[in-house]
């Protein structure tokens, strides 16, 4: 059995307000050739098919057109879409009926009342069944009906929701079983903090929404979306197979791909390679002297980060390098000189945090002063601990 995983197309999606829009349809037509020629018995796309939840009409039609032109090219595999967290989970789930009979499989919503239980989607190959439970990104508000609550005061948490989702079902792991799932799964050992996050991804406060890889157990493969650098979590079988198209500044250098996964017979590894995807353009962060820069001028998508060290003495600065990097994203400068006050006297010295913050506001009273120095002391902790 062989199927595609991709996941967070993040269709609609604006680079630091560059229009993506040419970018993405070649890279959806990579995808769609990639199958024509691989010929998958399946392609998951698990979750953030869109970058907003309300889509422009322009972001349907770049889909609807992924979608005709990916069943042609693959007419007798299963299309398997779940909904990620920038999704509208009823958006997704429309025509969800209809659709499955023309083997595309969208599924919006999780499980909504005691008597529903995941999608479950099988297919046959010569070693047997083969069952794919499509799991959509889940908050614990959802699927209350299903999996009750903590109290009358509290929710369950998102990991306790995602674990009591699982054991509902009936997994035949004498069979082989694939998830795909849009969660924030977390390695067993590992914290949140462990994890690279990229730029473009939505955090939580105190990431709330972390959920135990320990749960993906029972299946011979997980499919997962949410995070948008490819990573195993824990386990080689449990991916997250990231963007297709580097979708912040934070992503520049990666290498993007699609996951061709091929399961054999049951209790055997599965095969796993990457079918590398080459964009449009680039996505890359150019570092030096402003003339060193200067000589590097190309049309990907760029960030300058000058490192002089001294001001900088050119008019034109912005206008010469926006001519030298047409497509530029931002400019940053490394070096950043502290901010340096005159006191009554005449000489100047560098303030404080607290004393700056004082200085914009000279009306707080004592317990506000309190206040913003623990925060600040919080903040200067955290950075200390980076």
């Amino acid at each position: 059995m062989k199927f595609f995983h991709l996941s967070d197309l993040h269709i609609g999606l604006k680079l630091q307000n560059r229009d993506l829009k040419e970018d993405q349809e070649l890279i959806l037509n990579e995808i769609v050739n990639d199958a024509a020629q691989e010929q998958p018995d399946a392609v998951l796309i698990a979750g953030d098919v869109y970058d907003k939840a309300v889509p422009s009409s322009e972001g349907v039609e770049m889909f609807d057109a992924f979608l005709e032109n990916l069943t042609k090219a693959v007419p007798e595999a299963e299309i398997l879409i779940i909904s990620g967290n920038h999704d509208s989970a009823p958006r997704i789930n429309c025509y969800r009926g209809l659709l499955t009979s023309h083997r595309v499989h969208m599924i919006g919503q999780p499980p909504l009342k005691p008597e529903e239980y995941i999608e479950k989607v099988t297919l046959t190959d010569a070693y047997g069944p083969v069952n794919f439970y499509l799991l959509p990104f889940v908050k614990p508000s959802m699927v209350r009906q299903v999996v009750g609550e903590e109290s009358d005061e509290a929710s369950l948490s998102y990991d306790e929701t995602v674990r009591r989702l699982l054991a509902r079902e009936q997994i035949r792991e004498t069979e082989r079983n694939v998830l795909v799932s849009h969660q924030f799964y977390l390695p067993v050992g590992k914290t949140a903090e462990e994890v690279e996050r990229m730029d473009s991804e939505i955090r939580t406060v105190g990431n709330i929404d972390q959920v135990s890889a320990a749960y993906l157990a029972p299946f011979d493969y997980a499919a997962l979306g949410h995070i948008h650098k490819p990573m195993t979590v824990g386990e080689n079988r449990f991916r997250y197979c990231g963007t297709p198209l580097a979708c912040s500044v934070s992503e520049a250098g990666q290498k993007k791909g699609i996951l061709e996964v091929t399961l054999l017979a049951p209790g055997t590894p599965a095969d796993i390679r990457v079918l590398p995807l080459a964009p449009r353009k680039e996505v890359r962060v150019i570092k030096g002297s402003f003339a060193d820069v200067l000589a590097q001028g190309c049309d990907d998508y760029v960030t300058v980060v000058l490192t002089d060290t001294k001001d900088l003495d050119v008019v034109d600065m912005q206008d010469r390098l926006r001519a030298a990097f047409p497509f530029l994203l931002e400019i940053r400068r490394e070096t950043v000189r502290g901010a340096s006050y005159t006191t009554g006297g005449g000489q100047v010295r560098e303030m404080d945090p607290f004393e700056l913050c004082c200085s914009f506001v000279p009306e707080l009273e004592e317990e506000e002063k309190n206040l913003l120095a623990d925060v600040i002391r919080s903040v200067q902790e955290q950075e200390e601990n980076r």
